[in-house]
This record gives structure tokens, sequence and C-alpha cells, in this order.
């Protein structure tokens, strides 16, 4: 670690270069999904019920009348 950023130093020491853990951790998510992708198989977000997004689906109502 250079010297300009002792905070950060002592950060990382402290605490573990958080931002190096979360760009693996996102690596391997794209990695892992770009394999659900090419296998065609279904979403794990499917049993939700939601788009992935967390978005539910559009749900049809009944027409009033």
């Amino acid at each position: 670690m250079s010297q300009d950023a002792p905070i950060y130093a002592r950060l990382v020491h402290e605490r573990g270069d958080v931002p190096a853990q979360v760009r693996s951790t996102a690596e391997q998510t794209l990695r892992d999904l770009e394999q659900v992708v090419r296998s065609g198989k279904p979403s794990p977000w499917s049993a939700f019920g939601t788009d992935g997004a967390g978005q539910s689906p559009a749900i049809s109502r009944p027409a009033s009348g």
C-alpha cells in the first residue's frame, strides 16, 4: 500500500480488502450466471415469482363488470 493513503492501508490491514472481496464475489456471480444462461436451466428467481430484479410479473386481474 502506498504512503499516500495511510488511513486506507490501516483499514485494509484491520478489515481486509473489502473492494477486492466484492470484486471477486461479483466476478464469481457473473461466471455462475453465464453458466446458467448457457445451460438453458430455469432461473432460480422463478421460484420466487419475480423477474430476478425483485419485480413481480404482471398480475392479471378479472375484468370488472
